[in-house]
């Protein structure tokens, strides 16, 4: 757990000056794709969302600007989300 919570945070503004982890959340790792090794904050979300595949806006994507990059729960390690592909 500790590797992943030296990570940047999805969504953190990238004026702030901590855009680390906060005590007390729960975070997913994002890996591969546009957004590879940031931290996806999954607090209060259900063991359902949790199953669920997610698209994550992004302007880093193939799609630049108003695109999605997809990622999904690792089979066999749930704490990391593989990067399945971009959509506009």
């Amino acid at each position: 757990m500790d590797e992943l919570m030296r990570g940047r945070v999805y969504g953190a503004d990238h004026d702030d000056p901590d855009p680390g982890p906060r005590p007390g959340r729960d975070y997913r790792e994002l890996v591969a794709g546009p957004l590879d090794g940031l931290l996806l904050d999954v607090t209060g979300w259900t063991e359902r969302q949790l199953g669920e595949p997610v698209a994550l806006p992004t302007e880093i994507g193939a799609y630049g600007s108003g695109g999605r990059a997809q990622y999904a729960p690792r089979s066999g390690d749930p704490r990391r989300w593989d990067w399945r592909g971009d959509t506009p």
